[in-house]
């Protein structure tokens, strides 16, 4: 089954990360794993989409339509992340950042990652869901210190004891609604099928409560304002690959667990809940990380704070609750996911050449990195939602959404932040990208595996935005079996 497939695959490489002793070799070795990781988890939501069915094994895991679609988000990120990660590395290894050593050990860290990040969307058991989405935190936080200076220590603390403080409130929530469960006469079970079958037989009150636990805990992960203070930190000082990953798809984990728990309380107490929370995290974290976006000094801080923004379109989407208001949601998921990862695998190359955070520092991009620039200015308006790129359409069938329920205040609000984010993303990035070269710089040529790296992530986004106008009806089908408030 391709499950035990992308599950074992980086659990193998992991051993490989420590057996093979050029680091080189192991960073071949594990694009080539997760090349296969990807075609399994495309096989996988190809076969939940055409069927509809459920698979279960032993109880412990459950894949359905939902569950495929987020391993396969995991899965594309990682693929590139891999294959952006041979360059990158290798590149530290001869610049002395990293000994040999250390490199084998980011790659065992990095399978010890994906393995985590794919178990979230696989596991049946909330219980066991809350240890995988724990045990990202703890792998990633050695990724977030990577480099072991002052700053990324501070960062992986910071990330570890806010992340720590919101899984605690994620416990407590899980913890409510098993106890929920069992005060309706059901057995006990924190296996997620079983809930939901029960759901409508919980105490409405316990539901809600537990629901904002959930909210609180889960929302820290995936970086909701106003529990996003780690956020910036963490993606900031963590090695480009892994800012992907982070940004990309571990925000995505976390949004997944909310959204299993939310299909729980939209059973037993009603869709308007729900919906309602969503709206408010999601327009609260547009609110802050636009203002934040505007006045940005860091590179890579200014791409995290762009994640909070995808983060509340996300919430947006799903709280709006109808078709094509929840298909643009699991849309952008896939799209942020791909746009951003272009734009953290830049700002890598960009720090790495130019030595600085600070954008004022940065100028002629273009010139030094003719490669890295162009793929920077393509992820810039795909990230920015410029048409034709996927994140354009993802965004523009939220905006339709909204203003079709009659939501005409988040839909106006939406339409202003995301035009402050455009504007910001252009003057910023604008003084970056052109210009002349610094004095003594010279051109750069990046190697071969960081551009097949963001000519797959790019493909992506194209091909995803014009799909979607074609497939726009099978999309709009697939998701009214999915989530229960369309």
């Amino acid at each position: 089954m391709q499950i035990f497939l992308i599950l074992g695959i980086p659990m193998v490489l992991t051993a490989g990360a420590f057996l093979i002793r050029k680091q080189k070799i192991a960073g071949i070795a594990n694009s080539a794993g997760y090349c296969i990781v990807t075609c399994a988890s495309g096989s996988l939501l190809w076969e939940a989409v055409l069927s509809g069915r459920t698979n279960s094994f032993l109880g412990f895991l459950y894949l359905d339509t939902l569950g495929a679609f987020f391993i396969f988000v995991v899965s594309v990120v990682a693929f590139a992340a891999a294959l952006y990660s041979i360059g990158y590395i290798n590149k530290d290894v001869a610049e002395a950042v990293v000994s040999e050593k250390k490199a084998r050990i980011y790659y065992a860290l990095f399978n010890v990652f994906c393995f985590s990040m794919l178990l979230v969307p696989a596991v049946n058991n909330v219980g066991m869901m809350w240890v995988a989405i724990e045990m990202t935190t703890l792998i990633s936080a050695f990724l977030v210190g990577f480099y072991n200076n002052k700053r990324s220590v501070e960062a992986a603390w910071k990330y570890i004891i806010i992340c720590s403080v919101g899984i605690i409130f994620a416990l407590l929530g899980t913890i409510l609604f098993s106890y929920a469960f069992s005060l309706s006469g059901g057995m006990k079970s924190l296996n997620w099928t079983d809930m939901t079958l029960a759901a409508g037989q919980m105490d409405k009150n316990i539901l809600k409560v537990a629901f904002i636990f959930i909210l609180v805990g889960y929302g820290t992960k995936a970086g909701l304002a106003p529990m996003h203070t780690w956020l910036p930190d963490a993606h900031s000082q963590a090695v480009a690959p892994i800012s992907a990953l982070l940004s990309g798809v571990l925000l995505k984990t976390a949004l997944y667990a909310i959204l299993r728990f939310g299909i729980i309380v939209i059973k037993g107490v009603g869709f308007a809940y729900f919906g309602n929370l969503l709206i408010l995290l999601g327009l609260l974290s547009l609110v802050i990380s636009s203002g934040f976006i505007l006045v940005q000094k860091d590179l890579k801080r200014l791409l995290a704070y762009s994640s909070i923004e995808h983060v509340g379109i996300i919430s947006i989407g799903l709280g709006l609750g109808t078709p094509l208001a929840i298909a643009g949601a699991l849309m952008h998921i896939l799209n942020h996911a791909a746009a951003k990862s272009v734009m953290f695998f830049g700002a890598g190359i960009i720090v790495s050449t130019y030595k600085r955070h600070t954008m004022n520092a940065v100028r002629g991009v273009l010139a030094a990195l003719p490669f890295t620039g162009s793929m920077v200015l393509l992820g810039l308006f795909a990230l920015t939602g410029f048409p034709p790129f996927s994140v354009f359409f993802s965004e523009m069938f939220i905006i339709i959404a909204a203003f079709a329920k009659g939501a005409y205040l988040t839909a106006a609000l939406l339409l202003l932040l995301l035009a402050i984010v455009f504007g910001a993303f252009m003057y910023h990035f604008g003084k970056m990208l052109f210009g002349n070269l610094p004095k003594g710089m010279t051109a750069v040529k990046e190697p071969l595996s960081s551009k097949l790296a963001f000519l797959f992530l790019l493909f992506l986004v194209c091909f995803a935005g014009i799909a979607s106008v074609f497939f726009k009806k099978d999309l709009l089908w697939v998701t009214q079996n999915l989530f229960p408030g369309s």
